[in-house]
């Protein structure tokens, strides 16, 4: 008989014989009644078995395969639950030592590092489980709204002959004979692959980033949700295309996630039409004016991102906020600077319930300005021959920007820590599993 899953029960069912697989999540023996709630990837339903002989290594998390009728049962979860005989229940591998938890109550009151230790397994529990296929859905969203713009997905080099910039922040890796890197960011090819003539290019891959920090909002390995766009008039076109693409992501989460959503106890913000943005300056004026609070002259520092957000809820009735203008000494040596004012660049960040999810900005496409700029920032071009070469062949006005998935997914699921929006986290003290 050929497997159905748990989500295709249905009232049409009742009456007949089923084969069902997956993971037992609870078991509650009553006299010679056995009830099981039994997990696959889709769902669950209540199993129950009629017998006088206890099967054994019948166990919370064993994975079974079950055959029996379906039977209509109000009381039951769904309205339905399946009843077998001993003959019906395989017992498809069984539970050999106790478990380090229950399953059950790994969202609540578990240690981290017990979870993270065992994090296959914490993954069974369902708000956990909801955690990823809204993440999932996140990358398959970004990639069908980019898609349907006219951009081409790219996949990028990880291993890297220096950093994007300027060699800090960098894990380096031994490379046959001689020292390389773990890529910061794929911006050096993005904007390679616009100027190749592809003009609209995106990414969803690994970056790395050797920061020495320990906070719930950093970790060292992330999944970086990159696109870069050419012949922009302006960053306020990257800023439009992030907002619309916003708004088309929380579209989508909320047709495809709607359970996970619901499991999680958490609701889906809006998108403005136009999310308001302030300067850097402005941000400054606010800080100062309204929470007596000092800014750092590179920008909102944590706290300063958490005050601003709060404001911008309370005051522009809005979750997301742009931040602008950022000094040209706190950015990456190819952005692009405001020529009237080149201590100021064409940059942004973009804030959401307390923290910087996005960065981006236009990026400087003239040869010899590019170059100037790197002199000034301390580098070498011919350190960098390979990412100029295709600026001096029309390399056309760009920008682009990067979404931190972890960050965006630990907001959006209402959770306290990054590394619980990380599928396998990777920090200063982590490495496995």
């Amino acid at each position: 008989m050929k497997r159905i899953l748990i989500k295709e029960l249905n009232e049409k069912f009742i009456g007949n014989t089923v084969k069902l697989q997956g993971w037992i999540k609870t078991v509650r023996r009553l006299g010679k009644i056995t009830f099981m709630m039994v997990r696959d990837r889709s769902g669950i339903v209540q199993v129950v078995y009629e017998g006088d002989k206890v099967i054994p290594l019948i166990a919370e998390e064993a994975a079974i395969s079950i055959t029996g009728k379906v039977i209509k049962e109000e009381r039951a979860p769904g309205g339905i639950e399946v009843h077998t005989l001993k003959e019906g229940i395989e017992l498809l591998s069984g539970v050999v030592e106790n478990l380090p938890f229950e399953v059950k109550k790994a969202d609540q009151s578990v240690n981290p590092d017990k979870l993270y230790n065992h994090r296959a397994l914490s993954l069974r529990n369902q708000k956990l489980y909801s955690i990823f296929l809204i993440q999932s859905a996140l990358m398959n969203g970004f990639r069908q709204f980019l898609l349907q713009e006219g951009f081409t997905e790219i996949s990028t080099p990880k291993i890297v002959a220096s950093g994007t910039e300027g060699g800090t922040e960098l894990f380096s890796v031994d490379y046959f004979e001689q020292k390389v890197y773990l890529a910061q960011s794929p911006q050096f090819y993005k904007q390679m692959m616009v100027g190749a003539g592809y003009e609209r290019v995106f990414e969803v891959g690994k970056a790395y980033r050797a920061e020495k920090h320990d906070t719930s909002r950093h970790i060292n390995e992330y999944v970086s949700l990159d696109f870069e766009m050419g012949f922009i008039e302006n960053y306020q076109e990257i800023m439009d295309m992030e907002t619309r693409l916003l708004s088309w992501l929380l579209n989508h989460l909320s047709l495809s996630c709607s359970n996970s959503f619901n499991l999680l106890g958490v609701s889906l913000p809006t998108v403005p039409e136009k999310i308001p943005a302030i300067s850097v300056e402005q941000a400054r004026e606010i800080l100062k004016e309204k929470f007596t609070k000092q800014m750092p002259a590179s920008g909102p520092d944590p706290a300063g991102e958490r005050l601003l957000s709060k404001w911008a809820s309370e005051e522009l009735n809005s979750e997301w906020l742009f931040i602008t203008g950022f000094p040209s000494t706190k950015r990456p040596f190819y952005t692009m600077f405001d020529p009237l004012k080149r201590n100021i660049t064409w940059s942004f960040d973009l804030l959401f319930r307390g923290i910087e999810v996005t960065t981006g900005g236009q990026r400087i496409h003239d040869y010899h300005m590019l170059t100037d700029n790197m002199v000034k920032f301390g580098l070498n071009p011919e350190d960098y021959t390979s990412y100029l070469d295709i600026f001096k062949y029309g390399m056309p006005p760009h920008g682009g920007l990067a979404i931190g998935l972890e960050r965006l997914t630990m907001k959006l699921c209402d959770l306290s820590n990054v590394r619980e929006a990380s599928l396998f986290p990777r920090d200063r003290n982590r490495l496995i599993p």
